[in-house]
């Protein structure tokens, strides 16, 4: 990985990209000394802030106040609820000694937070006035995984988890809902990635939950990445905390409760593997760190003085105006040195100015996403400007929804499920609902999963299941994951 520039195709080998993305186009360091744990560089982080900020302005019009609960959580509070117990305690990282002495308990590394919330809540929740309770935070989370891949699975990871409380049932579900239009508000319309909202199967849903929702992407290797969850806890947190309230009639209830997890840690690596081309990152102006990068060049002394007046010029008009803007007059690169390192790097838009465009109020702008490069008059810098942010956003949709769909196919029988599964595709399908037949399907076909079925969906008479030929009650899709 010597090359200062990507050296590997991205439909030829994803893996490798992707490695190489990460690190030349300076994202992570994966040279700190313990195994799942990154270091996130500025690049990355500025990325990372900007989807953070997406959701909590939408999770706070919504409703939602920010908190941080500790990073601890007693080994007692998971014993509470058994199917959630069982479900993280394998992952969980435990703290037992501070300095030379042995802890009287265990205290975990937060693996989630439903038993740090809860046990907050019965305390906060008394009666109907105190809810509805929605309550957010934005950290990292700590997971004793195997197999790691930096912002796709990892033993620290960023997220934001959300945790509601009601009255009834009814108002929980209509969370659920909220959830899914939150994450498609940011995920889809802000930063372009198309995803499919799935209800999952019993046997998959998260641990302690009565139903999960989650969104799956597909990334280029034919893989899905699960990048969302909203779940309905029913009452079942409820009863092992004993979050109870007096409603107006007097009578003591258990709340409803909900809880709300998008993964910006693989929203992000969404991003950059969905978008992505051969020189490295794309990114839409929503996120870019650099929305604007101005190039100038000269290879004369004497145009030096009027390229960089103009250049300084157009960057206070576009900073003005609110744009991320950053003008490269570092004089220990070429300018080809710079279009490398900035289309690497993923800036939107690149603004050219030499002695042609210093004389004749004119500007060469380029675009990341398409390499289109055209001059424009100097006048209607700004015309151009707003109008790429649209343009460069729609293209980047345009492109990633027509990959997720040109990857998604039909199957009706074994042999057509295991050709796609093995080609990389996303797959359709009429499926029997049992259990027995997805991890049959699994095993045969080298982990291709039942991810669920669409929000929407009835059950009904479809035919013959497309795995063991019984009975469909459903229709379902299935992909290999990471």
């Amino acid at each position: 990985m010597s090359s200062l520039g990507i050296t590997v195709k991205k439909s030829e080998d994803f893996s490798e990209w992707y490695s190489q993305v990460l690190v030349k186009a300076g994202l992570v360091d994966l040279r700190y000394n313990v195994q799942g744990f990154v270091v996130h560089r500025p690049w990355l982080m500025r990325i990372i802030r900007a989807i953070y900020r997406f959701f909590e302005e939408e999770l706070e019009k919504t409703g939602h106040e920010p908190v941080l609960f500790p990073l601890v959580i007693p080994e007692e509070n998971f014993e509470r609820e058994k199917e959630h117990v069982q479900g993280f305690k394998p992952e969980v990282f435990w703290v037992t000694e501070a300095g030379d002495e042995k802890l009287e308990r265990r205290l975990a590394l937060r693996p989630t937070s439903e038993t740090a919330f809860y046990y907050m809540y019965s305390f906060w929740i008394q009666s109907w006035r105190d809810l509805p309770l929605k309550l957010y935070q934005s950290v990292s989370v700590y997971r004793n995984e195997s197999n790691t891949r930096p912002l796709i699975r990892g033993r620290e990871f960023l997220w934001i988890e959300a945790h509601c409380a009601f009255s009834t049932h009814e108002e929980a579900l209509r969370q659920v809902e909220e959830d899914m239009e939150n994450s498609r508000k940011v995920i889809w319309e802000k930063l372009g990635i198309p995803f499919l909202f799935l209800r999952r199967p019993p046997w998959d849903k998260f641990a302690g939950a009565e139903d999960t929702y989650a969104a799956d992407t597909l990334m280029p290797d034919g893989r899905v990445l699960q990048i969302s969850s909203t779940h309905d806890l029913g009452q079942r947190f409820a009863k092992a905390f004993d979050v109870t309230f007096l409603d107006r009639e007097g009578t003591r209830r258990y709340v409803w409760q909900t809880c709300y997890g998008p993964g910006v840690w693989r929203i992000t690596a969404a991003l950059i593997a969905i978008h992505g081309d051969d020189k490295g990152l794309v990114l839409p102006f929503s996120v870019a760190p650099i929305q604007v990068v101005i190039v100038p060049i000269y290879y004369r002394e004497e145009d030096k003085k009027s390229v960089l007046e103009k250049a300084h010029s157009i960057e206070e008009m576009l900073k003005q105006k609110g744009y991320r803007v950053f003008l490269d007059d570092r004089e220990e690169y070429t300018p080809g040195w710079k279009f490398n390192d900035w289309e690497l790097k993923g800036v939107p838009v690149r603004i050219e100015i030499g002695r042609r465009e210093a004389e004749s109020k004119t500007l060469t702008i380029y675009r990341r996403d398409t390499g289109e490069k055209k001059q424009i008059e100097e006048a209607k810098l700004l015309e151009t400007i707003q109008e790429l942010e649209k343009s460069i956003l729609e293209n980047l949709k345009t492109k990633a929804r027509r990959f997720m769909e040109s990857r998604t196919v039909e199957a009706r029988t074994p042999e057509e499920v295991v050709k796609a599964l093995k080609e990389g595709y996303l797959v359709k399908m009429p499926f029997c609902g049992r259990e027995e037949c997805a991890m049959d399907l699994k095993e045969k076909t080298d982990g291709g999963k039942v991810r669920g079925t669409e929000i929407s969906f009835k059950e009904g008479d479809y035919g013959k299941c497309a795995w063991c030929g019984a009975p469909a009650r459903q229709i379902v899709y299935v992909a290999k994951s990471y």
